[in-house]
Protein backbone atom coordinates (compact mmCIF):
# COMPACT_ATOMS: atom_id res chain seq x y z
CA UNK A 1 0.00 0.00 0.00
CA UNK A 2 1.27 3.51 -0.82
CA UNK A 3 2.28 5.64 2.03
CA UNK A 4 -0.49 8.48 1.45
CA UNK A 5 0.74 12.72 1.76
CA UNK A 6 -0.13 14.72 4.40
CA UNK A 7 -1.01 18.53 3.53
CA UNK A 8 2.01 21.30 4.59
CA UNK A 9 1.57 24.77 3.48
CA UNK A 10 -0.19 24.39 0.49
CA UNK A 11 1.84 21.26 -0.66
CA UNK A 12 1.33 17.47 -0.72
CA UNK A 13 4.38 15.60 0.66
CA UNK A 14 5.42 12.81 2.77
CA UNK A 15 5.41 13.53 6.16
CA UNK A 16 8.73 13.84 8.55
CA UNK A 17 7.52 11.91 11.38
CA UNK A 18 7.01 8.02 12.31
CA UNK A 19 4.93 5.53 10.30
CA UNK A 20 0.95 5.54 11.10
CA UNK A 21 -1.43 2.88 9.78
CA UNK A 22 -5.35 3.95 9.71
CA UNK A 23 -7.13 0.44 10.53
CA UNK A 24 -10.94 -0.30 9.98
CA UNK A 25 -12.29 -1.28 13.83
CA UNK A 26 -14.93 -3.29 12.15
CA UNK A 27 -11.68 -6.00 11.18
CA UNK A 28 -8.56 -4.56 12.02
CA UNK A 29 -7.63 -4.68 8.63
CA UNK A 30 -5.06 -1.70 6.89
CA UNK A 31 -7.20 1.66 5.25
CA UNK A 32 -4.11 3.87 4.71
CA UNK A 33 -0.51 4.06 5.16
CA UNK A 34 1.36 7.55 6.20
CA UNK A 35 3.88 9.51 7.71
CA UNK A 36 2.60 11.72 10.43
CA UNK A 37 4.04 14.96 10.47
CA UNK A 38 7.11 16.15 12.16
CA UNK A 39 8.80 19.19 13.79
CA UNK A 40 10.01 20.92 10.38
CA UNK A 41 6.26 19.98 9.22
CA UNK A 42 5.05 22.33 11.97
CA UNK A 43 7.46 25.09 11.91
CA UNK A 44 6.70 25.06 8.38
CA UNK A 45 3.01 25.02 8.43
CA UNK A 46 2.88 27.49 10.93
CA UNK A 47 5.21 29.46 9.21
CA UNK A 48 3.25 29.99 6.02
CA UNK A 49 -0.24 29.69 8.05
CA UNK A 50 1.37 33.60 9.24
CA UNK A 51 2.00 35.10 5.84
CA UNK A 52 -1.15 33.60 4.05
CA UNK A 53 -3.39 35.10 6.70
CA UNK A 54 -1.72 38.24 7.01
CA UNK A 55 -1.38 38.87 3.30
CA UNK A 56 -4.22 41.20 2.33
CA UNK A 57 -5.32 38.95 -0.60
CA UNK A 58 -7.54 36.87 2.08
CA UNK A 59 -7.71 38.86 5.15
CA UNK A 60 -9.09 41.96 3.12
CA UNK A 61 -10.88 40.16 0.80
CA UNK A 62 -14.68 41.11 0.84
CA UNK A 63 -16.75 38.47 2.70
CA UNK A 64 -18.60 37.38 -0.14
CA UNK A 65 -15.56 36.45 -1.68
CA UNK A 66 -14.29 34.19 1.26
CA UNK A 67 -17.53 33.20 1.59
CA UNK A 68 -17.18 31.77 -2.60
CA UNK A 69 -14.68 29.52 -1.10
CA UNK A 70 -16.71 27.73 1.54
CA UNK A 71 -20.19 27.63 -0.49
CA UNK A 72 -17.84 25.44 -3.05
CA UNK A 73 -16.09 23.36 -0.75
CA UNK A 74 -20.07 22.93 0.51
CA UNK A 75 -20.73 21.89 -3.14
CA UNK A 76 -17.61 19.36 -3.52
CA UNK A 77 -18.64 17.92 -0.41
CA UNK A 78 -22.09 16.92 -1.56
CA UNK A 79 -20.82 15.91 -4.70
CA UNK A 80 -18.77 13.00 -3.57
CA UNK A 81 -21.03 12.42 -0.14
CA UNK A 82 -20.96 8.95 -0.92
CA UNK A 83 -17.73 8.44 -1.51
CA UNK A 84 -16.52 10.58 1.95
CA UNK A 85 -19.21 8.66 3.56
CA UNK A 86 -17.60 5.10 3.15
CA UNK A 87 -13.96 6.82 3.78
CA UNK A 88 -15.44 7.69 7.61
CA UNK A 89 -16.60 4.37 8.29
CA UNK A 90 -13.98 3.03 7.41
CA UNK A 91 -11.68 5.09 9.27
CA UNK A 92 -13.94 5.07 12.74
CA UNK A 93 -16.40 2.49 12.12
CA UNK A 94 -19.45 4.11 12.17
CA UNK A 95 -22.80 2.86 10.04
CA UNK A 96 -22.82 4.58 6.66
CA UNK A 97 -25.79 5.85 7.30
CA UNK A 98 -24.38 7.98 10.04
CA UNK A 99 -21.57 9.22 8.27
CA UNK A 100 -23.81 9.96 5.43
CA UNK A 101 -25.45 12.44 7.71
CA UNK A 102 -21.64 13.41 9.49
CA UNK A 103 -21.13 14.79 5.90
CA UNK A 104 -24.00 16.15 5.16
CA UNK A 105 -23.98 18.24 8.30
CA UNK A 106 -20.33 19.01 7.03
CA UNK A 107 -21.29 20.36 4.07
CA UNK A 108 -24.45 22.72 5.72
CA UNK A 109 -21.62 23.74 8.22
CA UNK A 110 -19.13 25.67 5.48
CA UNK A 111 -22.84 27.30 4.11
CA UNK A 112 -23.86 28.71 7.10
CA UNK A 113 -20.55 30.37 7.72
CA UNK A 114 -20.27 31.42 4.48
CA UNK A 115 -23.53 33.61 5.19
CA UNK A 116 -21.97 34.57 8.90
CA UNK A 117 -19.30 36.14 7.24
CA UNK A 118 -21.59 38.12 5.27
CA UNK A 119 -23.69 39.02 7.66
CA UNK A 120 -21.51 39.97 10.17
CA UNK A 121 -21.49 43.13 11.55
CA UNK A 122 -19.57 45.75 13.67
CA UNK A 123 -21.18 48.01 16.17
CA UNK A 124 -21.41 51.89 16.41
CA UNK A 125 -21.19 52.30 19.98
CA UNK A 126 -21.85 56.27 19.54
CA UNK A 127 -22.25 58.04 22.97
CA UNK A 128 -24.41 60.83 23.20
CA UNK A 129 -21.38 64.00 23.24
CA UNK A 130 -21.16 65.15 19.36
CA UNK A 131 -17.03 65.81 20.20
CA UNK A 132 -16.90 62.22 18.82
CA UNK A 133 -18.07 58.95 17.23
CA UNK A 134 -16.66 55.31 18.06
CA UNK A 135 -17.41 52.26 16.11
CA UNK A 136 -16.24 48.62 17.05
CA UNK A 137 -15.10 46.25 14.16
CA UNK A 138 -14.58 42.64 14.42
CA UNK A 139 -10.55 41.32 13.02
CA UNK A 140 -9.35 38.05 12.07
CA UNK A 141 -7.11 36.31 15.35
CA UNK A 142 -4.15 34.99 13.01
CA UNK A 143 -3.20 31.43 13.19
CA UNK A 144 -5.83 29.15 14.64
CA UNK A 145 -4.53 25.32 16.30
CA UNK A 146 -7.36 23.31 15.78
CA UNK A 147 -7.55 19.95 17.30
CA UNK A 148 -10.09 17.16 16.69
CA UNK A 149 -11.19 13.82 17.97
CA UNK A 150 -11.52 10.51 16.29
CA UNK A 151 -15.75 10.33 16.32
CA UNK A 152 -17.08 12.21 14.40
CA UNK A 153 -14.08 13.78 12.15
CA UNK A 154 -15.48 15.11 9.09
CA UNK A 155 -18.17 17.23 11.12
CA UNK A 156 -15.96 17.97 13.96
CA UNK A 157 -13.29 19.27 11.55
CA UNK A 158 -15.89 21.44 9.53
CA UNK A 159 -17.16 23.10 12.78
CA UNK A 160 -13.61 24.75 13.45
CA UNK A 161 -11.98 25.42 9.84
CA UNK A 162 -15.27 27.26 8.41
CA UNK A 163 -15.88 29.75 10.72
CA UNK A 164 -11.68 30.21 11.46
CA UNK A 165 -11.33 30.45 7.74
CA UNK A 166 -14.68 32.58 7.40
CA UNK A 167 -13.13 34.97 10.08
CA UNK A 168 -10.40 35.63 8.10
CA UNK A 169 -7.50 33.51 9.80
CA UNK A 170 -5.58 30.61 8.65
CA UNK A 171 -5.89 26.99 10.04
CA UNK A 172 -3.43 24.26 11.48
CA UNK A 173 -5.19 21.28 11.77
CA UNK A 174 -4.31 18.06 13.36
CA UNK A 175 -6.64 15.66 13.38
CA UNK A 176 -6.77 12.34 16.15
CA UNK A 177 -4.09 10.03 15.40
CA UNK A 178 -6.51 7.21 14.96
CA UNK A 179 -8.65 9.20 12.37
CA UNK A 180 -6.51 10.76 9.58
CA UNK A 181 -7.88 10.34 6.23
CA UNK A 182 -11.15 13.01 6.60
CA UNK A 183 -9.22 16.07 7.20
CA UNK A 184 -6.94 14.81 4.40
CA UNK A 185 -9.54 15.07 2.02
CA UNK A 186 -11.20 18.28 3.50
CA UNK A 187 -7.87 20.13 2.46
CA UNK A 188 -8.19 18.48 -0.94
CA UNK A 189 -11.26 20.07 -1.04
CA UNK A 190 -10.43 23.07 0.10
CA UNK A 191 -7.62 23.41 -1.99
CA UNK A 192 -9.98 22.34 -4.98
CA UNK A 193 -12.11 25.34 -3.84
CA UNK A 194 -9.76 27.83 -4.26
CA UNK A 195 -8.34 28.45 -0.79
CA UNK A 196 -5.23 30.50 -0.94
CA UNK A 197 -1.89 28.27 -0.16
CA UNK A 198 -0.93 28.20 3.52
CA UNK A 199 -4.14 28.84 4.74
CA UNK A 200 -5.19 25.64 5.63
CA UNK A 201 -2.45 22.83 6.78
CA UNK A 202 -3.20 19.15 8.08
CA UNK A 203 -0.86 17.52 10.08
CA UNK A 204 -1.67 14.02 11.21
CA UNK A 205 0.28 12.70 14.74
CA UNK A 206 0.16 12.12 18.09
CA UNK A 207 -1.37 15.03 20.41
CA UNK A 208 1.61 15.01 22.68
CA UNK A 209 4.41 15.53 20.45
CA UNK A 210 2.41 17.18 17.41
CA UNK A 211 -0.30 18.68 19.42
CA UNK A 212 1.80 20.32 21.75
CA UNK A 213 4.59 21.71 19.05
CA UNK A 214 1.57 23.53 17.32
CA UNK A 215 0.16 24.74 20.24
CA UNK A 216 3.42 26.38 22.05
CA UNK A 217 4.92 27.70 18.76
CA UNK A 218 4.60 31.56 19.65
CA UNK A 219 2.66 32.43 16.34
CA UNK A 220 -0.28 30.35 17.32
CA UNK A 221 -2.98 32.55 18.29
CA UNK A 222 -6.42 30.42 19.52
CA UNK A 223 -6.33 27.10 20.31
CA UNK A 224 -9.86 24.98 19.48
CA UNK A 225 -9.85 21.62 20.56
CA UNK A 226 -12.36 18.80 20.89
CA UNK A 227 -11.79 15.79 23.05
CA UNK A 228 -11.20 14.52 26.56
CA UNK A 229 -11.09 16.73 29.60
CA UNK A 230 -7.69 16.11 31.05
CA UNK A 231 -5.83 17.06 27.44
CA UNK A 232 -8.52 19.91 27.20
CA UNK A 233 -7.25 20.83 31.39
CA UNK A 234 -3.60 20.36 29.81
CA UNK A 235 -4.43 22.52 26.71
CA UNK A 236 -6.34 25.64 28.82
CA UNK A 237 -3.06 25.44 31.10
CA UNK A 238 -0.91 26.63 27.97
CA UNK A 239 -3.64 28.96 26.91
CA UNK A 240 -3.40 30.50 30.15
CA UNK A 241 0.60 30.34 30.69
CA UNK A 242 1.03 31.88 26.97
CA UNK A 243 -2.24 34.60 27.15
CA UNK A 244 -4.41 33.40 24.28
CA UNK A 245 -8.18 32.41 24.11
CA UNK A 246 -8.83 28.66 24.03
CA UNK A 247 -12.25 27.29 23.18
CA UNK A 248 -12.65 23.54 24.55
CA UNK A 249 -15.40 21.22 23.91
CA UNK A 250 -14.50 18.55 26.45
CA UNK A 251 -16.18 15.80 27.93
CA UNK A 252 -19.85 14.82 29.36
CA UNK A 253 -22.10 12.33 31.21
CA UNK A 254 -25.61 13.54 30.25
CA UNK A 255 -28.27 12.63 32.58
CA UNK A 256 -31.51 11.76 30.77
CA UNK A 257 -34.86 12.51 32.48
CA UNK A 258 -38.00 10.86 32.48
CA UNK A 259 -40.74 12.73 34.55
CA UNK A 260 -43.71 10.54 35.15
CA UNK A 261 -46.09 11.76 32.56
CA UNK A 262 -44.00 11.11 29.54
CA UNK A 263 -44.89 9.44 26.59
CA UNK A 264 -43.45 6.21 27.51
CA UNK A 265 -42.74 4.57 23.86
CA UNK A 266 -41.37 8.44 22.79
CA UNK A 267 -39.17 8.34 26.12
CA UNK A 268 -37.74 5.07 25.18
CA UNK A 269 -37.23 5.32 22.00
CA UNK A 270 -34.98 8.49 22.56
CA UNK A 271 -33.27 7.25 25.09
CA UNK A 272 -32.17 4.41 23.30
CA UNK A 273 -30.97 6.70 20.46
CA UNK A 274 -29.49 8.90 22.83
CA UNK A 275 -26.67 6.57 24.66
CA UNK A 276 -26.60 3.80 21.51
CA UNK A 277 -26.18 5.77 18.63
CA UNK A 278 -22.51 6.22 17.41
CA UNK A 279 -22.43 2.90 19.73
CA UNK A 280 -22.21 5.26 22.72
CA UNK A 281 -19.23 7.17 21.30
CA UNK A 282 -20.43 10.76 21.53
CA UNK A 283 -19.34 13.34 24.12
CA UNK A 284 -23.09 14.04 24.57
CA UNK A 285 -24.30 10.63 25.05
CA UNK A 286 -27.17 10.51 27.45
CA UNK A 287 -25.53 7.86 29.90
CA UNK A 288 -27.18 8.29 33.34
CA UNK A 289 -31.13 7.61 32.94
CA UNK A 290 -33.16 9.27 35.99
CA UNK A 291 -36.44 7.82 36.38
CA UNK A 292 -39.51 8.69 38.09
CA UNK A 293 -40.09 5.44 40.35
CA UNK A 294 -43.90 5.27 38.92
CA UNK A 295 -42.69 4.72 35.58
CA UNK A 296 -39.23 3.23 36.15
CA UNK A 297 -40.24 -0.18 35.79
CA UNK A 298 -41.92 0.07 32.56
CA UNK A 299 -39.80 2.72 30.86
CA UNK A 300 -36.56 -0.04 32.05
CA UNK A 301 -38.54 -2.81 30.61
CA UNK A 302 -39.34 -1.07 27.31
CA UNK A 303 -35.49 0.06 26.79
CA UNK A 304 -34.30 -3.04 27.74
CA UNK A 305 -36.55 -4.41 25.32
CA UNK A 306 -35.18 -2.02 22.63
CA UNK A 307 -31.22 -2.24 23.25
CA UNK A 308 -32.11 -6.45 22.74
CA UNK A 309 -33.41 -5.16 19.60
CA UNK A 310 -30.28 -3.28 17.64
CA UNK A 311 -28.52 -4.86 15.37
CA UNK A 312 -24.87 -4.72 15.89
CA UNK A 313 -22.38 -5.26 12.71
CA UNK A 314 -20.57 -4.14 10.17
CA UNK A 315 -20.64 -0.30 9.02
CA UNK A 316 -21.51 -0.95 5.65
CA UNK A 317 -23.96 -3.49 6.20
CA UNK A 318 -27.74 -1.77 6.07
CA UNK A 319 -29.80 -1.40 8.83
CA UNK A 320 -26.82 -1.70 11.46
CA UNK A 321 -27.51 0.34 14.65
CA UNK A 322 -24.29 0.21 15.81
CA UNK A 323 -21.03 -0.66 14.45
CA UNK A 324 -17.64 -1.23 15.85
CA UNK A 325 -15.63 0.55 18.83
CA UNK A 326 -12.91 2.60 17.46
CA UNK A 327 -10.29 0.30 18.85
CA UNK A 328 -9.94 -3.26 20.90
CA UNK A 329 -8.03 -1.02 23.43
CA UNK A 330 -10.90 1.34 24.07
CA UNK A 331 -13.85 -1.69 23.69
CA UNK A 332 -11.01 -3.35 26.39
CA UNK A 333 -11.65 -0.05 28.93
CA UNK A 334 -15.67 -0.10 28.36
CA UNK A 335 -15.57 -3.92 29.44
CA UNK A 336 -13.61 -2.91 32.42
CA UNK A 337 -16.41 -0.47 33.50
CA UNK A 338 -18.89 -3.19 33.11
CA UNK A 339 -17.36 -5.46 34.92
CA UNK A 340 -16.21 -2.02 37.99
CA UNK A 341 -20.35 -1.56 37.98
CA UNK A 342 -20.78 -5.14 38.80
CA UNK A 343 -18.17 -5.24 41.40
CA UNK A 344 -20.28 -1.82 42.62
CA UNK A 345 -22.93 -3.95 43.10
CA UNK A 346 -25.16 -3.20 39.45
CA UNK A 347 -27.14 -5.87 37.56
CA UNK A 348 -26.38 -6.15 33.86
CA UNK A 349 -29.57 -6.45 32.53
CA UNK A 350 -29.12 -6.11 28.55
CA UNK A 351 -25.73 -6.68 26.81
CA UNK A 352 -22.21 -6.52 28.97
CA UNK A 353 -20.21 -8.10 26.70
CA UNK A 354 -18.78 -8.44 22.84
CA UNK A 355 -21.53 -10.16 20.66
CA UNK A 356 -20.48 -13.92 20.31
CA UNK A 357 -21.50 -14.19 16.39
CA UNK A 358 -18.03 -15.17 15.33
CA UNK A 359 -18.28 -13.22 11.98
CA UNK A 360 -17.79 -9.52 14.27
CA UNK A 361 -14.25 -11.85 16.32
CA UNK A 362 -12.20 -9.60 14.32
CA UNK A 363 -13.69 -6.41 15.26
CA UNK A 364 -13.79 -4.27 18.52
CA UNK A 365 -17.72 -4.41 19.00
CA UNK A 366 -19.86 -4.08 22.15
CA UNK A 367 -23.23 -4.83 23.13
CA UNK A 368 -25.27 -2.05 23.93
CA UNK A 369 -25.51 -2.39 27.68
CA UNK A 370 -28.18 -1.69 30.51
CA UNK A 371 -27.46 -1.23 33.94
CA UNK A 372 -29.29 -1.12 36.97
CA UNK A 373 -28.78 -1.16 40.90
CA UNK A 374 -26.70 1.64 41.18
CA UNK A 375 -26.80 4.98 42.22
CA UNK A 376 -25.11 8.24 41.20
CA UNK A 377 -22.09 8.11 43.52
CA UNK A 378 -20.63 4.58 41.55
CA UNK A 379 -17.83 5.66 39.27
CA UNK A 380 -19.52 4.44 36.14
CA UNK A 381 -22.09 6.75 37.16
CA UNK A 382 -19.23 9.55 37.58
CA UNK A 383 -16.84 8.62 34.70
CA UNK A 384 -16.92 9.00 30.99
CA UNK A 385 -17.00 5.81 29.79
CA UNK A 386 -17.82 6.71 25.99
CA UNK A 387 -19.58 3.54 25.10
CA UNK A 388 -23.10 1.93 24.41
CA UNK A 389 -23.54 1.48 28.28
CA UNK A 390 -26.33 3.45 30.15
CA UNK A 391 -27.33 2.98 33.69
CA UNK A 392 -31.04 3.48 35.27
CA UNK A 393 -32.06 5.06 38.71
CA UNK A 394 -35.29 5.92 39.69
CA UNK A 395 -36.07 9.29 41.62
CA UNK A 396 -39.01 9.92 43.71
CA UNK A 397 -38.65 14.05 43.63
CA UNK A 398 -37.93 16.61 41.49
CA UNK A 399 -35.08 18.59 44.24
CA UNK A 400 -33.65 14.76 44.77
CA UNK A 401 -33.48 14.84 40.91
CA UNK A 402 -31.86 17.89 40.20
CA UNK A 403 -29.31 17.39 42.85
CA UNK A 404 -28.51 13.96 41.55
CA UNK A 405 -28.77 15.26 37.92
CA UNK A 406 -26.04 18.22 38.61
CA UNK A 407 -23.87 16.16 41.13
CA UNK A 408 -21.36 15.56 38.06
CA UNK A 409 -18.18 17.53 37.15
CA UNK A 410 -19.35 17.41 33.93
CA UNK A 411 -22.19 19.94 31.92
CA UNK A 412 -22.66 19.19 28.51
CA UNK A 413 -25.93 17.72 28.24
CA UNK A 414 -29.37 16.72 29.31
CA UNK A 415 -32.56 15.12 28.01
CA UNK A 416 -36.21 15.56 29.47
CA UNK A 417 -39.08 13.06 28.73
CA UNK A 418 -42.23 14.80 29.68
CA UNK A 419 -45.74 15.93 28.31
CA UNK A 420 -46.05 18.93 30.27
CA UNK A 421 -43.96 21.32 28.84
CA UNK A 422 -43.61 24.18 31.72
CA UNK A 423 -42.42 21.41 33.74
CA UNK A 424 -39.95 20.41 31.75
CA UNK A 425 -38.46 23.93 31.18
CA UNK A 426 -38.28 25.06 34.76
CA UNK A 427 -36.51 21.83 35.25
CA UNK A 428 -34.04 22.63 32.62
CA UNK A 429 -33.47 25.62 34.05
CA UNK A 430 -32.33 24.50 36.75
CA UNK A 431 -30.05 21.75 35.11
CA UNK A 432 -26.34 22.28 34.65
CA UNK A 433 -25.76 21.83 31.31
CA UNK A 434 -24.89 23.42 27.97
CA UNK A 435 -27.49 22.02 26.14
CA UNK A 436 -30.68 20.42 27.39
CA UNK A 437 -33.44 18.47 24.90
CA UNK A 438 -37.10 18.27 25.71
CA UNK A 439 -39.05 15.01 24.20
CA UNK A 440 -36.08 14.55 22.19
CA UNK A 441 -32.07 13.99 21.82
CA UNK A 442 -29.20 14.57 19.93
CA UNK A 443 -31.14 16.87 17.05
CA UNK A 444 -28.39 19.73 16.38
CA UNK A 445 -28.74 23.71 14.75
CA UNK A 446 -25.77 24.57 12.89
CA UNK A 447 -27.24 28.55 14.00
CA UNK A 448 -27.72 27.10 18.22
CA UNK A 449 -24.15 27.56 20.17
CA UNK A 450 -22.94 24.63 21.33
CA UNK A 451 -20.49 24.30 24.44
CA UNK A 452 -20.45 23.11 27.83
CA UNK A 453 -20.69 24.16 31.55
CA UNK A 454 -18.08 22.95 34.54
CA UNK A 455 -15.43 20.24 33.33
CA UNK A 456 -17.30 20.34 29.79
CA UNK A 457 -15.37 23.12 28.30
CA UNK A 458 -15.18 26.55 27.64
CA UNK A 459 -16.89 28.95 24.93
CA UNK A 460 -19.22 27.95 22.21
CA UNK A 461 -19.16 26.37 18.75
CA UNK A 462 -21.64 27.11 15.75
CA UNK A 463 -24.02 30.33 15.48
CA UNK A 464 -22.86 33.56 15.40
CA UNK A 465 -20.86 33.19 18.23
CA UNK A 466 -18.86 30.26 16.38
CA UNK A 467 -17.56 32.90 13.92
CA UNK A 468 -16.90 35.54 16.69
CA UNK A 469 -15.29 33.31 18.56
CA UNK A 470 -12.55 33.58 15.63
CA UNK A 471 -12.19 37.50 16.09
CA UNK A 472 -11.27 40.03 18.32
CA UNK A 473 -13.37 43.15 18.91
CA UNK A 474 -11.20 46.40 17.76
CA UNK A 475 -13.13 49.74 19.01
CA UNK A 476 -12.09 53.40 17.14
CA UNK A 477 -12.60 56.43 18.67
CA UNK A 478 -13.06 59.53 15.64
CA UNK A 479 -12.75 62.89 17.20
CA UNK A 480 -15.57 65.53 15.50
CA UNK A 481 -14.65 68.81 17.19
CA UNK A 482 -11.40 69.70 15.85
CA UNK A 483 -9.81 70.94 18.86
CA UNK A 484 -7.04 69.73 20.82
CA UNK A 485 -6.72 68.20 23.56
CA UNK A 486 -6.65 70.94 26.20
CA UNK A 487 -4.56 68.71 29.06
CA UNK A 488 -1.15 70.55 29.08
CA UNK A 489 -2.58 74.32 29.87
Amino acid sequence: MSVLPIFVAGQWRTGKGEEMVSRFPADGSEVARLNAAGEQDVAEAIAAADRAWRDPAWRNRVPHERAAVLHRVSKLIMARQEELAQLQSRDNGKPLAETRGLVASAAATARYFAAACEVLEGELPTPRSAAVMTLSEYEPLGVVAAITPWNSPIASEMQKVAPALAAGNAVVLKPAEATPLMALKLAELFEQAGLPAGLLSVLPGKGSVIGEAIVRHPAVRKISFTGGTRTGRHLAAIAAERLIPASLELGGKSPTIVLDDADLEQAARGICYGIYSSAGQACIAGARLFVQRKLYQPLVARVAQLARGLRVGDPFTPGIHLGPLISAAHRDSVAAYVALAKEEGGRVLVGGEAPADPALSKGSYFLPTLIEGLDNRARVCQEEIFGPVLVAMPFDDEAELIAMANDSVYGLAAGIWSRDFPRALRLARALEAGTVWINTYKTFSISTPFGGFKESGLGREKGMQGIKAYMQQKSIYLGLSGQSNLWSD
